[in-house]
């Protein structure tokens, strides 16, 4: 008998960008594991070289069989996100020729916590940038090169910060705010393609590196102490909400909350 669950996604075209680290790089081994074709986006190809390293020494038999491809797009920069994103969607494409069936962003960059005292229009664009508008503008080249169907799906990553709310993270949450907002538009807009966001609570990824050693599993036990599962998440925890939004073919417009209990701390 034809498996129909863990057989959803084998054979579709996944787009991720984020994919080298963190979140995104879980969710490229997940979608490997569930048989899809990757392709695997980020600001920087050594970055994006060592990824494909680390796939194919993990998935030596899926990596025979499925295809990795990469596409270096930089999301920093406004003005030049629609020719980046044109070129990474013909890229993901091959020309035009094919489809993608799921495009997934995790891509984030440094958060910034100033004061409010210290809030300017420049903090605010930069900290939108790359988890809001770049994800806005993305919209158009989802609709052109995605397959239109409720199979294929678009997701977006926001953030715990959106619903629970702490000093100093006024320009964070409210970016996670309008990611959500905006799922809930372009799941009417892009219909019949479905759109969606996960929104993470604290995650253990490459972004704690900037915590010294010595620091860390204090920040961390803190952390822990804000959930009800005494824990902090884990990558591989995340990838799960992430690939169940490409699954569930009625799920559109949607949150996914994946946050240890954070939110009844």
């Amino acid at each position: 008998m034809a498996l129909k669950y863990t057989n959803k996604l084998a054979g579709q075209r996944v787009l991720i960008l984020g994919g080298t680290s963190g979140l995104g790089f879980a969710v490229a081994e997940a979608a490997l594991e569930h048989g899809a074709n990757l392709v695997i986006s980020s600001s920087s190809q050594s970055k994006l070289d060592k990824t494909v390293s680390r796939l194919k020494e993990a998935y030596p038999t899926q990596t025979e069989k499925q295809t990795i491809t990469t596409h270096v797009c930089d999301l920093s920069d406004p003005s030049k996100l629609d020719p980046n994103f044109e070129a990474l969607f013909q890229a993901a494409t091959v020309g035009g020729t094919v489809k993608l069936n799921h495009v997934v962003t995790t891509a984030g960059d440094a958060l910034a916590f100033p004061p409010v005292s210290d809030i300017t229009p420049e903090l605010v664009q930069s900290g939108m940038n790359v988890r809001f508008v770049a994800p806005a503008v993305m919209a158009k080249y989802v609709e052109k090169y995605v397959e239109k169907s409720p199979a294929s799906s678009f997701t977006m990553t926001g953030g715990v910060r959106g619903r629970k709310p702490a000093p100093g993270w006024s320009v964070t949450t409210a970016v996670s705010v309008a990611v959500e907002g905006l799922a809930r538009g372009l799941a009417l807009d892009l219909k019949p393609i479905r759109v969606n966001v996960v929104s993470p609570g604290v995650v253990h990824t490459e972004m704690f590196s900037f915590i010294p050693k010595e620091q860390l599993d204090a920040v961390l036990q803190s952390f822990k102490d804000g959930s009800t599962t005494g824990t902090v998440g884990r990558p591989e925890d995340l990838a799960e909400s992430y690939i169940y939004l490409m699954k569930d073919q009625y799920i559109t417009g949607s949150v996914i909350e994946s946050n240890g209990g954070a939110l009844l701390v």
